[in-house]
């Protein structure tokens, strides 16, 4: 748990923090997330570059209105967490047309929008400082081991393995389980050889047909300079003692576990969530639809427990400088540029399904949920296809070089048409099978050509609703 001290020690530093910013300069600090393979960084990239270069924005009131007058990076304000790299990510995505490599580190930048206001006793100009801080969903998932115990953790990891489709996955970490006694003697060695199985299990499960499982910890997956540390070195165990001995193998993996929270997710939770005002969560809806049912039902369990983690409700000046809170979060479904737009509605009902019961829970608290269907990045544009005598909605693009669709095989520089098929009408029919897995056709797409205009400027980055995205998350912030 985390201890009163802790929180009263991160009040204190809220209320200098929070003090400064709204009685100074107005600031709000935008968290951005997402699970495995969601576009996180080609979201936080292309959110930089919208506001930088001022390009149209139908959706986000400020640009729309004419009120946007610049954007501009200016020296973050916590230095040590790593600056965005976003000039790296941007020339990755326009000049060599590649995807940007995924993080999996905390990252921030901080922008100075520079707006008009829209009028009344608070006319004239203003500017709001968007520190937005990027880090990887698994560490927000690692939150709901703060208020569980070693022996409910190995409970629930173990119970976890007996889902539809984990058996082969979990068949070789369980068969070093099987040979591991707990209430033995304490052996570094053995401890190493079960947290090595056990990491082999995370891995598996995220490359398996379920790539959305989010069974933490999740440094296990991304450790960074924890790696080898004794924070980073144990294991659930099976049938452990109702009395755990300090000195037995068991007693061990409880310590270490315990240091994992202590060190590790409590920091994360005390120095950077806690701080976020508004925070999107990325998700990779169709992928879970692609993999199936099993699939889905893992994702709603993640998304519950991601709202769970948060600190949620109306924020005051008064809760701003003594309990900072969340007042909006946002789930978006990525990748809706793989569909026709024709199905866009039914991503974005999906996604609603998904988090219908947590919605219900943080909007009853003061908060808002929103939801939508984006591609931070568009790289199709839709078409038709004829097959058979029919016309099918589809959508074209240039796959990556060794993707394929059926038996043709692309190779990365000929665009393509392809009808990735359709999300039924009612969305809880996927979760009924309706989509039998793998029947859904996204080859992966490389990033759309982009060229400067006639002054040399960047090109724009055509983009689906990332400019709604944009207008619930800041937009009430630049009036």
């Amino acid at each position: 748990m985390i201890s009163f001290a802790s929180r009263a020690g991160s009040a204190i530093q809220a209320f200098a923090e929070a003090s400064s910013d709204l009685l100074i300069q107005p600031t709000l600090r935008l968290g951005v997330t997402g699970l495995a393979r969601s576009g996180k960084t080609v979201f936080t990239t292309a959110l930089i570059h919208h506001l930088v270069e001022t390009h149209a924005l139908p959706a986000f009131a400020p640009a729309q209105e004419g009120r946007l007058r610049r954007a501009r990076l200016v020296p973050q304000p916590d230095d040590d967490i790593p600056r965005f790299p976003y000039e790296d990510h941007f020339a990755a995505l326009t000049e060599q047309r590649l995807w940007p490599r995924s993080t999996d580190r905390i990252s921030q930048f901080r922008l100075a929008i520079e707006y008009e206001r829209k009028g009344g006793w608070r006319s004239g100009p203003g500017t709001l400082m968007l520190d937005v801080v990027d880090y990887p969903g698994e560490w927000l998932l690692d939150l709901a081991l703060i208020d569980q115990s070693y022996a409910e953790w190995s409970a629930a990891t173990i119970a976890g393995t007996r889902r539809t489709g984990r058996a082969a996955i979990a068949a070789p970490w369980l068969a070093v389980l099987k040979d591991l006694d707990p209430s033995g003697p304490l052996d570094e060695v053995v401890a190493e050889r079960a947290s090595i199985a056990f990491t082999a299990y995370l891995t598996a499960l995220r490359a398996g047909p379920e790539s959305v499982a989010t069974t933490p910890p999740g440094r296990f997956l991304m450790p960074g300079d924890l790696a080898g540390s004794p924070a980073l070195t144990f294991a659930p165990l099976d049938a452990l003692p109702e009395s755990i001995v300090p000195n037995s193998l068991a007693g061990l993996m409880e310590r270490r576990f315990e240091a994992y929270k202590a060190k590790v997710v409590e920091p994360f939770f005390r120095n950077h969530f806690q701080r976020v005002d508004r925070q999107i969560v990325l998700v990779d809806v169709l992928a879970a639809v692609d993999a199936g049912p099993a699939a889905l039902a893992e994702l709603e369990e993640a998304l519950d427990t991601v709202l769970l983690s948060f600190r949620i409700g109306r924020n005051t000046i008064l809760s701003r400088l003594f309990a900072p809170r969340a007042d909006r979060i946002m789930f978006a479904a990525t990748k809706a540029d793989h569909l026709h737009q024709t199905s866009h509605d039914r991503l974005e009902a999906l996604l609603r399904l998904l988090v219908s019961r947590a919605m219900r829970r943080t909007e009853a608290a003061g908060a808002r949920v929103g939801t939508v269907a984006l591609a931070s990045v568009r790289a199709t544009r839709e078409t038709t296809v004829h097959d058979d005598g029919m016309t099918l909605r589809a959508v074209s693009g240039t796959p990556e070089a060794g993707e394929h669709v059926g038996d043709e095989v692309f190779d990365g520089q000929s665009e393509a048409a392809v009808f990735p098929g359709e999300l039924p009408s009612r969305p809880e029919s996927v979760l009924e099978g309706a989509v039998p897995p793998g029947s859904l056709r996204f080859p992966r797409f490389r990033p759309p050509l982009v060229r400067p205009d006639a002054h040399g400027r960047p090109g724009h980055l055509p983009q689906i609703r990332l400019d709604r995205a944009m207008q619930f998350l800041i937009g009430d912030k630049l009036t």
